[in-house]
């Protein structure tokens, strides 16, 4: 049986290393100079654990959401009941419950999205800046992205990227991604002098960090 590879990053790292997301995509990350064919016997040779490590991912995929009333979606941790409402001038409303135009159903999906970018885009920038402010920490602009495997980034000239799909996870969980890193804005590594840093800023980091491990499959609006 020859497994697929769904992304293969080539770099001028000395050694292939392999990855199951959690959407149970392999990820192989390789020198610049070795064959596909090599690779290819690499990831053979790890056919068994690749295999259970999918199945385990596969097992935490979130299921698509249908949209109907009684729902469940989650933001800021809270999880939250959708409503269909009509009528009702704009497409998706917050209160006690989400608030979904029944005319909109069909393209609930991409409403929700939306939606979840435009609060991704207020909340994290507004914690960015205050976390900057308090730790007098400089970073060039915000970025935010679609993915589902890594939750921020910070790029060598000082841009800071976070996955929208963030903003469902409680504050304080988005506090520690958005402390991590603006760490990064001084230390590029994962360093013990980085951790220490880190721990410095959110003492119990740990916690929020085997949250994410635990829940980060939840952090979606299902395939």
């Amino acid at each position: 049986m020859q497994i697929k590879i769904d992304q293969l990053i080539r770099s001028k790292r000395k050694t292939i290393a392999i990855m199951i997301q959690r959407d149970g995509k392999l990820l192989v990350r390789a020198p610049l100079r070795v064959s596909i064919v090599h690779i290819q016997h690499f990831i053979n040779e790890k056919t068994d654990w690749i295999l259970a490590q999918q199945e385990k991912a596969n097992a935490h995929l979130v299921p698509a959401h249908e949209y109907k009333d009684g729902e469940i979606f989650l933001f800021l941790g809270k999880k939250i009941p959708l409503e269909l409402a009509d009528p009702q001038k704009i497409p998706l409303i917050l209160g006690s419950s989400f608030c979904l135009k029944r005319s909109e159903q069909e393209q609930a999906r991409q409403v929700f999205t939306r939606w979840y970018q435009e609060q991704a885009r207020r909340v994290i920038a507004s914690r960015v800046e205050y976390f900057a402010d308090q730790y007098n920490l400089s970073y060039s602009r915000i970025r935010l992205s679609s993915a589902r495997t890594r939750w921020g980034s910070c790029s060598s000239k000082g841009t800071l990227s976070f996955t929208w799909r963030l903003v469902m996870a409680p504050q304080e969980v988005i506090d520690y991604v958005v402390i991590h890193e603006l760490v990064h804005l001084e230390i590029k590594n994962h360093s013990a002098a980085f951790w220490a840093k880190v721990q410095e800023y959110v003492p119990d980091y740990k916690k929020k960090r085997a949250w994410l491990k635990t829940n980060g499959h939840l952090l979606e609006l299902g395939k």
